[in-house]
């Protein structure tokens, strides 16, 4: 059975940092929620076919899915529990930030058998917040996570960022302290990056002044080294090289994506995988709807792709390395008919002297040492 993500591209207002297909709700047309919605509705229906088993996971992400109102969120619960069957104990994740939970809205959560929730927390201290566009503060951090515990959610992750404008050691440890005071199941911790077309990448792309403000490669490096000894010493077992979980609580949904199964991804922007096709729709909300009103496909043509056995071949190393876990042997020789130590020996060479992989029984794996600079090696398995 496929995963299914649910994107709803709507936020408060859009951070400074973000580079996914989202709008700030407070600047769209005040129609633009019913027609994200109606337009979500013709394709889960459609869609239900590529899935006739149900789905393994959901995760509904954004965006902030949150922002939506309480009649809006029930409405959009409603079609996707209706056209994809799943069991009680599979693994259903809503995201949201700060300020845009309320008790009525975690007990609709709660009534449709969501039972993990993703906050967006980043940083507890108001400046490093406002530095980077967030829209809420740390007092609502806070009362956002008491409320979801009080709402019965006893899988919680907590989203945190470093490496964020005039952030230092001190004040990055502070924040995953008080993050760690509140017991969550699950942390993702991220390294800010500069990407393209965002406000913070204009403001900081330039040698100027301003690029001071942001913490350089070497304070990042001691940023996160010492939150994954933290992290493990505080009994979080880092499964994927951003991700840290006490036992039985690493997020179902994204080791799916990681070790090469199959997702749907529905709504505007959203990303499918489908027996070795991946496609993506299109991210403009009006011209999603109209599309599928009209009985036509909601797909950016530009974004299909048949995915040759190289190109998959490739994805398995760069996500599964990711994980603590690495990739298994055999599974990669079932999969593509090849040792993976024999199609990539070029690779293994450059980097045998450097003790960067290690093979430990039937998996193969990065070791440790290098999972803050994994981006750049993974990179060679294009």
């Amino acid at each position: 059975m496929p995963s299914l993500y649910v994107h709803v591209p709507f936020c408060l207002q859009k951070c400074e940092y973000c580079a996914f297909y989202s709008h700030s709700l407070m600047n769209s047309p005040k129609d633009q929620v019913c027609v994200y919605l109606k337009g979500l509705e013709i394709e889960v229906a459609k869609r239900k076919k590529d899935a006739p088993q149900g789905v393994s996971s959901l995760f509904i992400g954004g965006g902030t899915p949150t922002v939506l109102k309480e009649a809006e969120l029930e409405r959009l619960l409603e079609m996707i529990f209706r056209n994809f069957p799943m069991s009680q104990e599979a693994e259903k994740t809503v995201e949201g930030n700060p300020g845009t939970l309320t008790d009525e809205k975690l007990n609709i959560l709660r009534s449709y058998g969501i039972n993990r929730f993703s906050l967006g927390v980043q940083a507890f201290d108001d400046q490093l917040l406002s530095a980077v566009g967030r829209a809420h503060s740390a007092r609502q951090a806070r009362e956002a996570i008491r409320r979801l515990r009080s709402a019965g959610f006893d899988n919680i992750n907590l989203d945190l960022m470093f490496g964020l404008p005039e952030q230092d050691s001190v004040a990055w440890q502070a924040s995953l302290e008080e993050a760690l005071s509140y017991s969550p199941e699950h942390l993702s911790l991220y390294g800010l990056m500069l990407e393209e077309g965002t406000p913070l990448y204009e403001r900081y792309r330039e040698e100027t002044k301003e690029i001071r403000r942001l913490p350089d490669d070497d304070l990042q490096a001691e940023m996160y080294e010492w939150a994954v000894e933290r992290l493990k010493n505080a009994g979080y077992r880092q499964y994927e090289t951003s991700n840290f979980a006490r036992p039985g609580y690493e997020c179902q949904h994204n080791l799916g994506y990681w070790r090469g199964t199959d997702y749907l991804g529905l709504g505007p922007g959203g990303v499918s995988c489908l027996n070795k096709v991946r496609w993506k729709n299109i991210e403009e909300i009006n011209c999603y709807e109209s599309r599928l009103k009209a009985g036509e496909s909601p797909l950016d043509e530009a974004g299909r792709e048949v995915l040759s056995l190289r190109e998959r071949m490739a994805e398995r190393m760069i996500l599964g390395l990711r994980l603590d876990e690495g990739v298994q042997l055999s599974s990669f020789f079932n999969d593509f008919g090849v040792d993976l130590r024999d199609i990539y020996s070029d690779v293994l060479e450059r980097y045998k002297h450097r003790n960067v992989f290690v093979i430990q029984g039937d998996y193969f794996r990065l070791n440790p040492n290098y999972s803050f600079v994994a981006n750049s090696i993974l990179q060679e398995f294009v």
